[in-house]
This record gives structure tokens, C-alpha cells and sequence, in this order.
């Protein structure tokens, strides 16, 4: 392909990307996967390129664009040598007109940058939400070690015990150890979350929003495999990825529990009460996860928010229903508005005084309000709320 005809492909998919986030469509990463699949023509480089284009793109434009035509233009802005390729040749985007429309730069729509702002998320701390991710992997301390791993490129060393970070676009899933279920992708704050959850052999734990059970993996080898390790969630799609990544990680212990939305403790029954732990991974706007997924941003209004505040709010009582006295309960958002995060957890200590606000001892992350945040500015890390709440005896 030519480098014209690539820009001209990443416009497509680029309109592609914004339909689908009108009306909450398929993702940008799998918009590029089918598009690639039905162009087969398009070799490595061309498909290299044409996803940093659409990248590219994205992460410059503010609110959502008109149009992909709009949104490269606003990424050609800051290239000149982009600009020229806008020049009516086969394959390629016509000419720049006189008066076309660029996409509005930016961090995020003018309401979500102004709720950020609220949260003490501006500046530098707001830029950073947009840059490109590395690669952080768990070494699963159920098969192997971090010091005797062999793979194939030499990861960095975090301050989480088992964490190495890679660069970005490293293909560690196509690695022997990830295929033998040596190693897991996980954001580094995301394994300070697990361990904040301070899980041990033993115990009963529930993991309550367990997703695909990236963090359900986590909690099952700091509980060395021993004891009742709970994952529930409502998604049947997602829960059903569990099963084969827990088998290829060797985590034999885990139970899992298919929920019904504002039914849960029906299906928790058994547990009332008896819970040392509950860690509450609670759905979110992902403010946190835009380094990953840019066009998320793009995906939410102000209503949005306000239900998954009152999710999770629902999703804190249930949980405080199934922790024994004297256990714990660890919050967890990905989301870096205080909506979702320190105003949630306020509420529930006012309304339940006997539960109390645990003191996180994190290398990483500052005080927020009862809890803790890490942010991609300060810790290197996706966006994250954490906090610990202990019941009495």
C-alpha cells in the first residue's frame, strides 16, 4: 500500500470507530481486527501503520469527531508530512479543501475534562491519561518465579513482587510462558489492587465483579491454592472465559457463580456473613484505562456516570452483606472521577458505621479522600481508586 492509501484506509476505519461509538458499537481494536481480516492484502507494515494512524487520531481528538476525515486531519496538524499525503492520488484522501472540518483537539469532551478537573485530574495529570501503555505482565507465583523466568525479552522489574513491565506493542501472548500459564497480562495497578486485598491461604474470598478473572487469578496464587476462592459476576460471556485461563494458570481452587443483576446475594446465599474477604471490582467510565482504550472517552455522558454511581453504591451493600465481622471489603474502580471512587465510599461510611476506612500501605499512589489513587502521571499505571473498609467484630 501506499502511504496515501494507508491514510485513506485509517479515515475508514476511523468512521467506522466513531459510528460504532454513537451507538455503542464494537470497539475500536476489534473494529481494526475485522478490517485487517477483510483486507488481506494489507501487509505488516501496512497494518503496523495504519493502526498507529487510527491511534494516532484518536488519542488528538477531544470529543468525538464528525467524521474520520476530521479526526486525521486533526492528527495531521502536528505532522506536515501527513498533510501532504491528503493529495487526491489512487487510493488516497482528496485534497485538503479551504474549509473543511477539523476535529477540536483536547483531552475529552468539555463535561467529562470539567468533572476530571472536580477530581483533581488536569494539566499534566490529564495528558497523561492519553498516552501509549507498556506492557506489565504477572509472573503466577503458582508455576513459577519472577528471578527464573527465561523469557524472551528481559522485562523491568516493578515494586509489585511479581511484576515485570515490557514496552509497548510486545507480544508476550505469543510467549511459551504465557501459553503454559507462567505469566499473566496485568497492569502493575492492577495487581497492587489484588494485593491490597491481602488474601491468604485458607480464607474465603469473593472476587464480586470478576469479569474474565484477571484478578480472580491474582488473589487464587497469593492463596497459594488453598481455601474458597469465589467469581461472580453477571456477564455469562465474560465468566466463560475463566474456566481455561484458570486450568492454564493451575488455579484449581476457583468456584464460579453466574449472577442475576440485583439478585446477587440470592446466588451468594451461602456466604452470607462468612466472607473474610470481598473484593469489589466495581463496573465503571474506565477515565482510568484511556491510555488502553482512547475512544472510550468518546462512549459516556454525565447519565452514564450517574448509573454506574449508583451501581456501585448497590454493589458496596452487597457486598458488606457477605464479609464475617472482623473481615474486609476492598473498593476498586478504574475510573479517576471521584463520582465513582472517593464520594462512593464517603456515603457508605456514613451510612454504615460499622465498617471503618483501613489505612492502604502502598508503595505507589497518594491519599484520596478514605482510600488511595494511581494515576498513568504519577505511578506509571492505568487509573485507579482503591480502598480497604474492615467491619467490626
Amino acid at each position: 500500500m501506499t502511504p496515501a492509501a494507508r491514510v485513506q484506509s485509517a479515515i475508514e476505519i476511523l468512521d467506522s470507530v466513531i459510528e460504532a461509538a454513537r451507538s455503542n458499537g464494537a470497539p475500536a481494536d476489534r473494529i481494526l481486527a475485522e478490517w485487517f481480516r477483510s483486507h488481506r492484502f494489507a501487509g505488516s507494515k501496512d497494518r503496523r501503520a495504519i493502526r498507529e494512524l487510527v491511534y494516532g487520531a484518536i488519542r488528538d481528538c477531544g470529543p468525538l469527531p464528525v467524521s474520520g476525515r476530521a479526526a486525521m486531519l486533526r492528527h495531521a496538524e502536528r505532522d506536515e508530512a501527513l498533510r501532504a499525503l491528503f493529495d487526491g492520488s489512487n487510493y488516497g484522501p482528496a485534497a485538503i479543501g479551504a474549509d473543511e472540518p477539523v476535529a477540536p483537539g483536547g483531552i475529552a469532551p468539555d463535561w467529562l475534562v470539567e468533572r476530571l478537573s472536580a477530581s483533581c485530574i488536569a494539566g499534566d495529570e490529564a495528558l497523561a491519561l492519553l498516552e501509549r501503555a507498556p506492557l506489565d505482565l504477572r509472573v503466577n507465583t503458582l508455576k513459577a518465579s519472577r528471578e527464573d523466568m527465561g523469557l524472551p525479552e528481559t522485562g523491568e522489574p516493578l515494586l509489585a513482587p511479581n511484576a515485570l513491565r515490557f514496552p509497548t506493542g510486545t507480544q508476550a501472548e505469543q510467549w511459551p510462558a504465557y501459553r503454559d500459564g507462567l505469566i499473566e497480562v496485568q497492569d502493575h495497578g492492577s495487581q497492587w489492587a489484588c494485593i491490597a486485598v491481602d488474601a491468604r491461604p485458607g480464607e474465603t474470598v469473593i472476587d464480586l465483579c470478576a469479569g474474565a478473572g484477571g484478578k480472580t487469578l491474582a488473589l487464587a496464587a497469593a492463596m497459594d491454592n488453598s481455601g474458597t476462592l469465589i467469581a461472580s459476576d453477571t456477564d455469562k460471556r465474560r465468566m466463560g472465559n475463566l474456566p481455561p485461563r484458570a486450568e492454564r494458570a493451575g488455579a484449581g481452587m476457583i468456584e464460579t457463580v453466574l449472577l442475576d443483576p440485583g439478585k446477587e446475594l440470592e446466588a451468594l446465599a451461602a456466604f452470607h456473613g462468612k466472607a473474610d474477604a470481598v473484593l469489589v471490582d466495581a463496573p465503571c467510565s474506565g477515565t482510568g484505562t484511556w491510555r488502553r482504550n482512547p475512544e472510550a472517552r468518546w462512549r459516556i455522558d454525565p447519565k452514564q456516570v450517574d448509573r454506574y454511581a449508583e451501581t456501585q453504591a448497590r454493589l458496596l451493600e452487597v457486598a458488606a452483606q457477605l464479609v464475617r465481622p472482623g473481615g474486609r471489603m476492598v473498593y476498586v474502580t478504574c475510573s479517576l472521577l471521584d463520582a465513582e471512587g472517593r464520594e462512593r465510599i464517603d456515603t457508605f461510611l456514613k451510612a454504615n458505621p460499622q465498617w471503618s476506612a483501613h489505612a492502604l500501605d502502598l508503595p505507589i499512589g497518594r491519599s484520596h479522600g478514605e482510600g488511595a489513587r494511581l494515576t498513568p502521571y504519577h505511578d506509571g499505571t492505568d487509573g485507579f481508586f482503591i480502598a480497604r473498609l474492615d467491619l467490626a467484630c
